[in-house]
């Protein structure tokens, strides 16, 4: 199944805390269905004092799911997006505005 979400597509959290929150995808894991936006989703995760590092509470994007997220086209707005072949490539497109991705 291709992908409709990928690594650095700019999209909208369509529910839960950060509902409205926009943002790039940095990890994507099609395994789970999840992926990470960032900005999105922060959690804090407490570390311990390294030679490198002074440690301490430091926030971290966690993954979310794929079906909370949508992709924004070229107005802002989310789309759904869809799949079309042009030539001998199958492309992505923006159901609202029908522009390839």
């Amino acid at each position: 199944m291709a992908a409709k979400l990928r690594k650095g597509d700019k999209v909208v959290v369509l529910a839960g805390k950060d509902k409205g929150k926009q943002g790039e995808i940095t990890t994507v894991f099609p395994t789970k269905g999840k992926a990470i936006v960032e900005g999105v989703n922060i959690a804090i995760r407490h570390a311990k004092p390294t030679q490198g590092d002074q440690g301490g509470r430091q926030p971290k994007a966690m993954p979310i799911d794929l079906s909370n997220l949508a992709l924004l086209d070229k107005n802002g707005k989310a789309t759904r997006v869809g799949f079309k072949v042009e030539g001998d490539k199958k492309v992505r497109f923006a159901k609202t505005t029908g522009d390839v991705i």
